[in-house]
This record gives C-alpha cells, sequence and structure tokens, in this order.
C-alpha cells in the first residue's frame, strides 16, 4: 500500500470538496464549466514548470510512494496534485463568497504592497537560487497584473489563509513529515534551505501563485461566460 501514499494524500485533500460541491444551496459543481477550463490552463503551465525543475533536479519524486505512472518525468500523482489541490481551494473561494458579504478590506492593498516588495527583493537577493527566484518572480509578476488591474483580493487572500492548516498538513506529509522518507525531495542548493518543519519556504509563495491563478482564471471564465449568455438573451 506504501506505493498509494502520495494518491492517497490528492485524493484526500479532493474528497470533502467534492462531496461538498453537490450542496443545494450552493452547488459548485455548477461552476465546473468556469472551473476545468481555467484549472488545464494553470495546470499546464505549471506542469512545465514542474518537468523543467525536475530535470535539472531542483525537485524530484521517491517511487517508493508512487503506483509508477508517468507522463514524462511527472509522476501521475503530481498531474492530480494540480487538479486536486486548486479543485479544494477554488470551492473555498466560492464558499466564501456565497457566505460572506461582498467587500474589499482596505488592509488587502497594503498586503499586496508588502508581499510585492519581499518578492522582488528575493528576486535580487537570490536571483541565483532557481526556486526561490522563479517563484519570486513568477508571483511578483501576477501581483503587478492585479495591482494594476485593481483586482479585489480579499477573498484571494481570505481563503488561502483558511487552507493553510491542511497545505501544512498534505505538504508535510509530501515533505516527509511523519513519513521514513519524503515522497518530493528538494536541492536545498537551489532554495533558501529555510523550513517549516520539513516545508521549503518557497512553497508557501509557490502554493498562493498556483492558488491566485487558478481563482483569477475560474472569475475570469465566469465573467466571459456571464457576458456571452447577456449578448445571447438580447439576440
Amino acid at each position: 500500500m506504501k506505493q498509494y501514499t502520495y494518491l492517497a494524500i490528492d485524493l484526500g485533500c479532493i474528497l470533502v470538496p467534492f462531496l461538498f460541491s453537490f450542496y443545494n444551496k450552493y452547488p459548485f459543481y455548477k461552476q465546473w464549466r468556469y472551473f476545468f477550463p481555467a484549472n488545464i490552463i494553470v495546470a499546464i503551465a505549471f506542469m512545465i514548470w514542474d518537468e523543467y525543475f525536475t530535470q535539472l533536479g531542483v525537485w524530484g519524486f521517491n517511487p517508493d510512494y508512487l503506483t509508477g505512472i508517468y507522463l514524462g518525468h511527472l509522476p501521475l500523482e503530481e498531474v492530480l496534485f494540480f487538479i486536486c489541490i486548486p479543485y479544494s481551494c477554488v470551492f473555498t473561494f466560492f464558499a466564501l463568497t456565497q457566505l460572506l458579504p461582498a467587500r474589499k478590506a482596505k488592509w488587502q492593498r497594503l498586503f499586496s504592497y508588502i508581499f510585492l516588495a519581499v518578492l522582488v527583493a528575493s528576486t535580487l537577493f537570490f536571483y541565483e537560487l532557481k526556486y526561490t527566484f522563479s517563484t519570486s518572480v513568477g508571483t511578483a509578476l501576477f501581483l503587478i497584473l492585479i495591482i494594476y488591474k485593481k483586482q479585489n483580493l480579499t477573498y484571494y487572500y481570505i481563503a488561502y489563509f483558511i487552507i493553510l492548516p491542511f497545505f501544512f498538513l498534505s505538504n508535510g506529509l509530501l515533505t516527509g513529515s511523519f513519513l521514513d522518507s519524503p515522497i518530493v525531495w528538494y536541492n536545498d542548493a537551489e532554495n533558501l534551505g529555510i523550513r517549516m518543519f520539513t516545508i521549503p519556504v518557497e512553497d508557501i509563495v509557490y502554493g498562493f501563485l498556483m492558488i491566485a491563478l487558478n481563482i483569477y482564471m475560474y472569475e475570469t471564465f465566469e465573467k466571459r461566460f456571464a457576458k456571452t449568455a447577456q449578448i445571447a438573451e438580447r439576440v
């Protein structure tokens, strides 16, 4: 059963959100037509990044915890990771928008500027570290786009803060917490070498970028579908 460990983590992360997607009052399954196109686009981008860094040895996977099915150099479980984790997080975002009144917190813009400043400093001082540099650049560019477009990130941040405990649990397992060895290993020569328990600090930024891009693309598709529907009604 050891070879199903990573797969079990993936399925464990998505199980509860998937089941609650069919809750009559807030049916997230009706949002699938927005979520899945958005998720596919983001997942492909991250898989290309993942494949490249796997080949470079920035990180890798322990075959003892894998089913042995691969797409290129990426195990099936890693591919599913880019579906299961975003699904759970976009579901959380959707639930927040349904349960809480629409709001634009004053702190979210200030937080974005501080976050951006930290990321820019990271790119300047740690440009030789592939994982640190790439996550910092990617997230910084995303925040610059968001700030330019004056996008409200209130629910983005709240959703991410809510899922952080689950992130520490799932990512902790992947990086070796409670296991004999890590499922996903990292080359510390390509990151800051700072760990939160067993998790590289860069994973916090990487996770935020992946989730935020999924939410952003999800909202983009939702707005486009709504606009198309309005045009169709007028015709």
